[in-house]
């Protein structure tokens, strides 16, 4: 009978929807940033001489930090660590793929709109994206603190961002267990940049389709975005921004690449139901940060940077490591707990976390004690090496 009452009381506390006290108070940064300053722009310029002068006048603290990881092999160079032909070649390709889609994000309006009710046509959009193999699809109200003050990249670098569209539409795709858990060897390298591919395919279909109804909308895809995808996606309802800085989503964690679109169209917005379990489990689990091979991840505290409650990685030690392993490495990504495959245990585990704060504490540890608290890479595909 003792033990009767001891198990009705353990599961009573375990599995009532408890959610804890942990909540953010702030979630909207004070300024916007330039594309100029992330690390994709700031590698291009090595190859545009004409630009870094001007760069590193505007903005001269980056200089020193930039000199150690140019030195480096670089992403997807052939001296770097963890080259393999096969899945290096593989991404070039889907890299070089999205480079023929990126003339397409924006295009020719329909000057007859098409009549059709917002909720039929929001209807659409978020069952249709799914359709096209999207794993969530959300609506936000596109806000200033979503889009980049100036361009970075390619032709656009340099120009002022200028986009007046009413709605964000965010969707995630997922990125496979099985090649990320190999990272940061070279499948995991294949897979970003393939999900990079398939993220912009649906992101151009859809914008188009916007534009025959009658509609301006733009796609905003690797190499070309005008806005910060993974707030636009928060803001959509799509997840939380974790420990690792990456959306973590309640079906895949951050296993996914985010697609954007912006439009005018008539819509209807999802309702946001934000989830500081997410905060509060990133903030006792530390998995990505012990893991991180660069040691970029922070293992303090989430804290207040600019007007956000928000952890910040160490960007230049990111990059940087991924300039000598020449992959995007992933390793925070693959040994996430919320990242396992998707599955029915894994599933009761984060509807757990999300709903008892007792579950989530005591699934940290379970984590570490089941997959270890520094995981292993998982062998490469044996078809994936040579």
């Amino acid at each position: 009978m003792v033990y009767l009452l001891i198990i009705m009381v353990l599961g009573l506390l375990f599995f009532l929807p408890i959610k804890g006290k942990f909540k953010l108070i702030k979630e909207t940064p004070k300024t916007r940033i330039s594309e100029r300053n992330i690390m994709f722009s700031r590698s291009e310029i090595t190859r545009r001489t004409e630009l870094q002068e001007q760069y590193y006048k505007d903005f001269p603290e980056h200089k020193d930090l930039d000199e150690v990881w140019q030195k480096k092999a670089g992403l997807g160079a052939k001296e770097s660590q963890f080259y393999a032909p096969l899945s290096f070649k593989a991404s070039e390709a889907s890299f070089h793929t999205i480079e023929f889609l990126r003339p397409i994000v924006n295009g020719a309006v329909n000057p007859i709109p098409e009549e059709i009710s917002a909720e039929k046509l929001t209807e659409f959009v978020l069952n249709w994206g799914k359709k096209l193999g999207a794993i969530s699809v959300g609506i936000c109200d596109l806000k200033k603190e979503h889009l980049y003050t100036e361009r970075g990249r390619g032709e656009a670098y340099g120009k002022k961002v200028e986009n007046n569209h009413r709605f964000g539409i965010a969707f995630t795709v997922e990125m496979d267990e099985e090649y990320l858990s190999t990272g940061p060897a070279g499948p995991t390298l294949m897979e970003s940049a393939y999900q990079y591919l398939n993220s912009g395919v649906i992101s151009i279909q859809i914008a188009e389709f916007l534009r025959r109804m009658g509609y301006e909308s733009r796609a905003h895809i690797d190499g070309d975005y005008e806005l910060i995808a993974p707030l636009v996606a928060r803001d959509a309802g799509l997840g939380e921004l974790g420990r690792m800085g990456l959306l973590m989503t309640p079906e895949l964690g951050p296993r996914v690449r985010i697609g954007v679109i912006t439009t005018n169209a008539p819509l209807i917005i999802s309702e946001r139901k934000p989830d500081y379990s997410v905060h509060q489990f990133c903030n006792w689990c530390m998995k990505c940060a012990v893991v991180c091979p660069s040691q970029a991840i922070p293992k303090t505290p989430i804290e207040e940077l600019d007007g956000a409650q928000r952890w910040k990685i160490n960007h230049e030690k990111c990059f940087g490591y991924w300039c000598t392993s020449g992959t995007d490495c992933g390793r925070c990504m693959s040994v996430c707990p919320y990242a396992h495959k998707n599955n029915g245990l894994h599933n009761f585990v984060r509807w757990g976390i999300r709903n008892n704060v007792f579950f989530r504490y005591v699934a940290v540890h379970l984590d570490d004690v089941f997959y270890g608290k520094k995981p292993k890479p998982k062998k490469v595909p044996d078809w994936l090496e040579g």
